[in-house]
């Protein structure tokens, strides 16, 4: 099977919202294909490690063998994933991710980052998915991600501008809707320009009890606690690493 985009375009989609273990499984599939591809496709032994790595995952998972055959046969049956006709011994499987959610190289790079880590700010975003596909900054991204809200593969969970917050659209109805009371709730694309909010925040607002809380304040302040939710997230992510080394050097 094809492990890059057909030269004629995305294919057509197929897919639907997957379980947290089923969109680990497809993450680390993509992931390897485009990071060792020396590695791939991978044995159920390489996916259970690529799945319960420390680093590059959220949350952190502790699958076993039987929990990724089960993932495997589950995502088989969606079409998101197939053995591998190079298995001889050892059975092998390769992701169908660009048919099965109908993107691009680059596409799917950030899909595959949402699928690996869930929500996150677009900066973040930009960098990790950097690694699998180039994507030079910011100005690169926005389009990808554009284009992703479109076809409701992405979703965004605060209002667009500094530390806006996203995830991929791939999570079950209970998730979702648990995700979006989180970030405060389904956030509007804003369609005035910056400096159209910056004056609206300077002026009072309509209601005399409580003067400049508008709607663009609110948005705002989302955005700041969005900020805020990503950093405490790196840092709880930096203690991580350091408990892990120190572990590995007792």
């Amino acid at each position: 099977m094809n492990t890059q985009p057909s030269s004629e375009g995305p294919w057509t989609p197929s897919w639907t919202p997957l379980s947290p273990e089923q969109r680990r499984v497809l993450g680390v599939l993509i992931e390897k294909a485009k990071t060792t591809p020396a590695g791939y496709p991978l044995t159920v032994n390489g996916i259970v490690i690529g799945c319960n790595q420390k680093s590059n995952r959220d949350p952190l998972m502790n699958l076993q063998d039987d929990d990724v055959e089960r993932v495997l046969e589950e995502l088989r049956v969606l079409g998101a994933v197939v053995e591998a006709p190079e298995s001889t011994r050892v059975a092998k499987f390769r992701h169908r991710g660009y048919e099965w959610l109908g993107v691009t190289k680059v596409e799917i790079a950030v899909m595959t980052e949402l699928l690996l880590r869930g929500a996150q700010t677009l900066g973040d975003l930009r960098g990790r998915a950097a690694r699998m596909e180039p994507i030079a900054d910011m100005a690169a991204l926005k389009p990808i991600v554009d284009g992703l809200v479109r076809r409701n593969l992405i979703v965004e969970l605060t209002a667009p501008g500094r530390g806006q917050m996203v995830s991929h659209n791939l999570y079950q109805e209970g998730e979702l809707r648990d995700l979006r009371a989180q970030y405060g709730g389904a956030v509007p694309r804003a369609t005035a320009s910056a400096e159209d909010l910056e004056g609206r925040l300077l002026r009072p607002g309509p209601s005399p009890g409580a003067p400049g809380v508008t709607d663009d304040v609110l948005a705002r302040l989302s955005g700041e606690m969005a900020e805020l939710r990503a950093e405490v997230a790196r840092l709880r992510e930096q203690v991580r690493d350091l408990e892990s080394r120190l572990g590995a050097s007792r």
